[in-house]
């Protein structure tokens, strides 16, 4: 059974940084059965994608805002994936999943929750 746990969201300031980490159980990454990517989701707006990779790790993709700022990777070893956000924005708050999408099925997780003030 795929399992999914986000964790390492939590309040920071603008300018501030903070790494998301989303464990991996019931597939290994080495699999290379699954995309994994990172979605963030406000109360009444749409998942929106912030960074995704690939299924041999090797490549990545970013979002405008994400771009330059944040890094997604993964570790094969540990099977967990991380986002690393540096520089963070107000705009960056929300909800953060990390799915797993695969033939014909995505797992979803339950969150962790990143909220940017001052």
């Amino acid at each position: 059974q795929v399992q999914l746990v986000e964790s390492g969201g939590g309040s920071v300031r603008p300018g501030g940084s903070l790494r998301l980490s989303c464990a991996v159980s019931g597939f290994n990454f080495s699999s290379y059965q699954y995309v994994m990517s990172w979605y963030r989701q406000n109360p009444g707006k749409e998942r929106e994608l912030v960074a995704s990779i690939g299924i041999t790790g090797t490549t990545t993709t970013y979002s405008s805002s994400a771009k330059g700022r944040f890094t997604i990777s993964r570790d094969e070893a540990g099977n967990t994936m991380y986002l690393q956000m540096n520089s963070l924005r107000r705009e960056a708050r929300g909800m953060y999943f990390c799915p797993a999408v695969g033939a014909g099925y995505t797992y979803w997780g339950t969150g962790t929750l990143v909220t940017v003030s001052s």
